[in-house]
């Protein structure tokens, strides 16, 4: 063997030795690195088996032998490109498919079934043979068209990390750009190793990229442990930006688009690139339809608003906050999505406020809006009359036709008396058959006259079902409130509730006035 021969063999033992260290190495303390590692330690790997396959093969006396490690070889190389790609990807917080990821070994795979059956079909080689000059295990070989495309993909693999790196630059914190330096080292110099070795300009039947690759393994393993690469890492700024939920939209010192997010643009799908540029009004007024609803000040602010109509709209709490760098000035719009918080809220309120079985305000409601509305009428020396309704002989209709026919009565008196009253009555269920009507700015007169009216509509209209039909009166009292300024909601409810029980000792289906005795 010549001394030429034994410094090849030298070289690529020496990077298979340092990646399968590195690769050993990172798999016995990846449990204190980030996900990234498990990616490096198949890359490493790969590598390993590719640069310990090239040294055996150098050691050969046959061609039998050649082709065996050649293969062996193909184990390795081919997959090592794309994962040093998804090993750039990982690094830089790029997001990818577990069917993007397993499409990318496709090819990988496909070149190791070419090269084991060459013999058969000679897509990878066409002629691959022992140099006639040289000897072995120098070979020489004539490529077809799978050695063709399998080149493609692996240079097209390194390119692409390598581009990766170069674009992320700009946005990575200083404090990492050693790290970037010394990955794009470790993309160049076998691309440029291999580009050398394509147009001839290295010894004939060697391939000289194992050789080289003890350079990248011994940055790699510096950087591991000096700027703790794997356990301190830059993530890239479109990665970050692209990645939460809220819409944020990017303005420069004079309101025009600059960014956006991917979150953003589902929330506004007419929104894209050629509006970069545009002032915001303009853009806005594009997307919607309407003119902005806020000033867009320097200061900070927050507000909600509505995007689309009836069953797609949204409701978006939007804020404002300033922008202000050494580059540039402006602002950032953030938009949170409330509609389903909003939908609980309203949801929530409804429950509250509203009796389940009538959907009209409940007791709770009722107190609360009756005591505002009472003081604003006691403020302003205005009528204030309450009206309090209970179903005739209720019981006896549960008892008769069953529970589920007492609820539809009660609907359906609620409805009844809905037709007779205006928006600013307010109209409640009191409890159990009984209910409850606040009227501002009407005396006693106007309460008696309407109590009538709701009595006449419910006697002349009976619950008509499929089975029954189911005939209700009411008795009702009207109570008015005194010029008493210390006179309560209660009290005045107290009256009202005097003036109904004489309406029932009376004989039911009529309307009696508080009258003081």
């Amino acid at each position: 063997m010549n001394s030429q021969l034994t410094t090849y063999i030298t070289l690529i033992s020496t990077s298979g030795v340092l990646n399968l260290y590195l690769c050993l190495y990172v798999f016995v303390k990846r449990y204190k690195y980030k996900n990234i590692a498990n990616t490096f330690i198949f890359y490493t790997a790969a590598i390993a088996i590719y640069c310990f396959a090239s040294a055996f093969g150098l050691v050969a006396t046959s061609l039998e032998q050649i082709k065996v490690w050649t293969t062996l070889q193909y184990v390795g190389m081919p997959i090592s490109c794309p994962l040093g790609l998804l090993f750039i990807m990982k690094y830089l917080g790029i997001k990818i498919t577990k069917k993007r990821y397993i499409a990318l070994l496709v090819i990988p795979l496909i070149s190791l079934i070419m090269v084991a059956t060459n013999d058969w079909h000679h897509l990878h080689y066409k002629v691959f043979e022992i140099d006639p000059v040289l000897g072995a295990p120098f070979i020489y070989q004539e490529i077809g068209l799978w050695y063709i495309i399998h080149g493609i993909y692996t240079f097209g693999c390194m390119f692409v990390a390598l581009l990766l790196v170069f674009f992320h630059w700009k946005e990575t914190a200083k404090a990492y750009r050693l790290q970037l330096i010394i990955l794009i080292f470790g993309q160049f110099v076998p691309i440029l190793t291999a580009f050398i070795y394509l147009i001839g300009l290295t010894p004939p039947g060697i391939d000289p990229v194992p050789m080289i690759l003890w350079l990248s393994s011994l940055l790699y393993l510096w950087a591991i442990n000096s700027t703790r690469m794997f356990t301190i890492m830059p993530i890239a700024k479109d990665a970050i930006f692209n990645s939460i939920n809220d819409g944020v939209i990017v303005l420069d010192e004079a309101n025009r688009l600059i960014e956006f997010n991917q979150a953003c643009k589902l929330m506004l799908p007419k929104l894209n690139k050629t509006m970069f540029g545009m002032e915001f009004n303009k853009v806005w007024l594009t997307l919607s339809g309407e003119t902005f609803p806020s000033k867009l000040e320097t200061d900070a602010f927050t507000r909600e608003i509505q995007l689309g109509a009836d069953q797609s709209k949204r409701i978006y709490q939007m804020r404002t906050s300033s922008l202000e760098n050494a580059d540039n000035k402006g602002q950032l719009l953030i938009f949170t999505d409330i509609t389903e918080l909003n939908r609980l809220q309203v949801e929530l309120e409804r429950q509250a406020f509203y009796d389940e079985l009538t959907q009209i305000y409940n007791r709770r409601a009722f107190f609360q809006k009756c005591e505002l509305a009472f003081a604003a009428a006691k403020k302003d020396s205005t009528p204030f009359t309450i009206i309090l309704i209970d179903i005739d002989f209720f019981k006896r209709v549960n008892d008769t036709y069953g529970h589920p026919v007492g609820d539809q009565l009660l609907r359906h008196v609620v409805k009844v008396c809905q037709t007779q009253l205006k928006e600013d009555m307010l109209f409640a269920r009191y409890g159990g058959e009984e209910f409850v009507i606040a009227l501002k700015g009407r005396t006693e007169i106007d309460g008696e006259a309407l109590a009538n009216e709701l009595r006449k509509s419910v006697e002349e209209q009976p619950l008509i079902s499929a089975e029954n039909i189911v005939s209700v009166t009411l008795s009702i009292g009207v109570a008015e409130a005194t010029n008493d300024s210390m006179e309560t909601i209660y009290q005045l409810l107290n009256r009202a509730d005097q003036a109904l029980y004489a309406a029932k000792r009376e004989g039911r289906n009529r309307v009696r006035v508080y009258t003081k005795i």
